[in-house]
């Protein structure tokens, strides 16, 4: 029911109560406190934009309701945009790794003294731009892929938005917010169909003063360290605004100020103070191969045995320059994902090709193929396999994350009947079930393929299986010189300082790379090159604290993010009770962060414009 200018209270849009009516001349006079102790309490009731007061208490339409909201937020949302698109490029290809500190200080600034509503606007409007920037690699896919799975990915930040908005006006505040950012991660690395984990502030932060606490508390105490000092930043930013009003230069508001300042420091230099273990405790020769494609892209397999026969003859040309005495003789060699095109058991073709170029270089090599199913039809396995030259293929891992709408489609039977691009991927692959530890020659290692590199767990669990040193093996050559084999690059990095490893990396078309267990890279192809690397690589048995202590703590920081949030919520519930019995009483109290009755006052006001 519609509310007339005599009633006591009638239901807003978002279910809350709205106040009283007053007389057309108080409508209006600007507000004053009360409307203050509104915006501070992080109510949803939207601020008046000018609507007559006959049509205030009738229930809009949820897209005029979103249209309003727009308007309003105009400002703060390029803002927020371009706080999004300058995080972006705090990621490789770009690796200006500084530029997510102000991008996380400036969305919890946007999002300050909004409301719950008002703050998941601006955490949308943050996250989509970031989102398409940073997998504009996937337009080789189709723009409308890249823009798709941004939105989906930037609902998680909407919810970071709204998590912010309601958490600022809790004491510690900038502890919440960081806390929120890991909450956000950690949905998104799970949530739908095993998470996607591309944009995590610890892949953006893998050769910066934070990447040694990977060895401590892995990616997740990476990406808290500097979710928590960008909001420091925005607390010190915060305070230096208040302190140009005389009335707030008091000692409190400095010491508030410089103890953030301080606090931020803390964080970024923290990681400098943390041992990285690289000592090893011995080695093995190691050669990567990289048999190139010939049209990278969506179709870059071609005909087929064409990559395979690409790394058969480099792996030739290898054993020809060890018997030339110009290569000493490596105790192993590693090929990249999809490196034989054909099932070499079930193509005897592909078997003898493979078998030819491992009896020519001596040694094992771990050669990645995909595989029928040996028992469920129709479906195939990305496999690593360890195949010696008197033995023929041995052990094998197979991949445990398959890719959804990559290497898999869920609901195939719906979905690619409205989305006939899905129809390209013309079989399931099957998730293996254990972790890749392969003894391959004298090197116990542990396989990692591709995207897996991505996902905390693998790795970790592959480490505490046994495993001296990663290995990588990934097909990038869809996404050739879009940014992404940057990326994946930079995982690398960051898990070898996570776990004490040396990681080979190896591409089919690049980027291959020898990475050493304190994350510098000791070797690297260039993309669309037939290239081979060699090298001694350290081989390690001590693990690190970030493996000790697993995934915990980013379950404990994930978790007081939550906590955090639903204690503003009590917070403001309560704070809406106390405000309905005493709209008139004068406001004393400070906020819990040294705000006090005339910052109120001046954010809600600002909210009203």
């Amino acid at each position: 029911m519609a509310s007339g200018p005599d009633t006591t209270s009638a239901s807003a849009p978002d279910g809350s109560r709205e106040r009283k009516a007053a007389p057309a001349a108080q409508r209006t006079a600007p507000e004053g406190p009360a409307r203050a102790s509104s915006a501070d309490t992080g109510s949803d009731v939207p601020p008046d934009d000018g609507a007559a007061p006959e049509t205030r208490g009738a229930r809009p339409g949820r897209m005029r309701r979103l249209a309003a909201l727009a308007r309003r937020e105009a400002g703060r949302s390029a803002l927020a945009a371009l706080g999004g698109v300058a995080l972006a490029f705090a990621f490789p290809p770009y690796g200006i790794w500084p530029l997510s500190l102000p991008a996380v200080a400036a969305l919890s600034l946007l999002t300050r003294g909004r409301t719950g509503r008002q703050g998941a606007w601006l955490g949308f409007a943050f996250g989509w731009p970031f989102f398409i920037v940073l997998l504009k690699w996937l337009h080789v896919v189709g723009w409308d892929a890249v823009i798709g799975l941004a939105f989906l990915q930037s609902l998680f930040v909407l919810g970071l938005g709204a998590g912010l908005a309601v958490t600022a006006r809790l004491p510690l505040w900038p502890l919440w917010g960081a806390s929120l950012w890991l909450t956000e991660e950690f949905l998104r690395d799970r949530l739908p169909f095993g998470g996607f984990s591309w944009g995590r502030l610890a892949f953006a932060n893998t050769d910066s003063p934070y990447t040694p606490l990977a060895a401590l508390g892995g990616a997740p105490l990476v990406s808290f360290a500097v979710a928590l000092t960008g909001t420091l930043l925005a607390a010190v930013l915060l305070r230096g605004l208040r302190l140009r009003s005389a009335a707030a230069r008091t000692g409190r508001a400095y010491a508030t100020g410089f103890g953030a300042l301080a606090l931020a420091g803390a964080a970024t230099t923290a990681g400098l103070a943390v041992p990285v273990p690289t000592k090893a405790a011995d080695t093995v020769r190691v050669a990567v191969v990289q048999g190139n494609v010939q049209q990278p892209g969506m179709h870059f397999l071609g005909r087929p045995m064409q990559i395979l026969n690409n790394h058969a003859e480099a792996t030739l040309d290898l054993a020809k320059r060890i018997e030339q005495g110009k290569e000493p003789r490596p105790d192993l060699v590693i090929w990249p994902e999809n490196s034989s095109d054909l099932d070499p058991y079930t193509y005897p073709e592909a078997g003898d090709r493979i078998d030819r170029a491992v009896k020519a270089v001596g040694v094992p090599v771990l050669v990645g193929a995909l595989v029928d199913h040996p028992t469920k039809e129709g479906y195939v396995e990305n496999q690593g396999i360890v195949w010696d030259p008197q033995k023929g293929p041995g052990a094998s891992y197979t991949k445990q994350h398959p890719v959804p709408f990559g290497e898999y489609v869920p609901f195939r039977d719906q979905l690619s009947k409205v989305i006939t691009r899905l129809q390209q991927v013309p079989r399931d692959f099957y998730p293996g079930d254990h972790t890749g530890v392969l003894q391959t020659g004298p090197a116990r290692l542990g396989d990692v393929i591709c995207f897996e590199v991505a996902y905390d767990e693998i790795p970790r669990d592959t480490v505490k299986d046994g495993a001296r040193a990663l290995v990588v093996q990934t097909n990038n050559a869809t996404y050739g010189r879009t940014g992404q084999p940057e990326q994946q690059l930079a995982m690398s990095r960051l898990r070898a300082v996570e776990h004490g490893r040396a990681v080979v990396t190896a591409a089919t078309s690049g980027i291959s790379a020898i990475v050493a267990p304190d994350g510098t890279v000791q070797q690297r192809t260039d993309e669309f090159t037939q290239d081979v690397l060699t090298g001694e690589l350290p081989l390690r048995d001590e693990i690190t604290l970030a493996d000790r202590v697993g995934a915990a703590p980013e379950w404990v920081i994930a978790i007081v993010g939550v906590l955090a949030c639903a204690g503003a919520w009590l917070l403001g519930r309560r704070r809406r009770g106390t405000g309905a019995q005493d709209r008139t009483a004068p406001d004393t109290a400070g906020d819990g962060d040294g705000t006090d009755k005339q910052d109120r006052q001046a954010q809600a006001e600002g909210q009203h414009q």
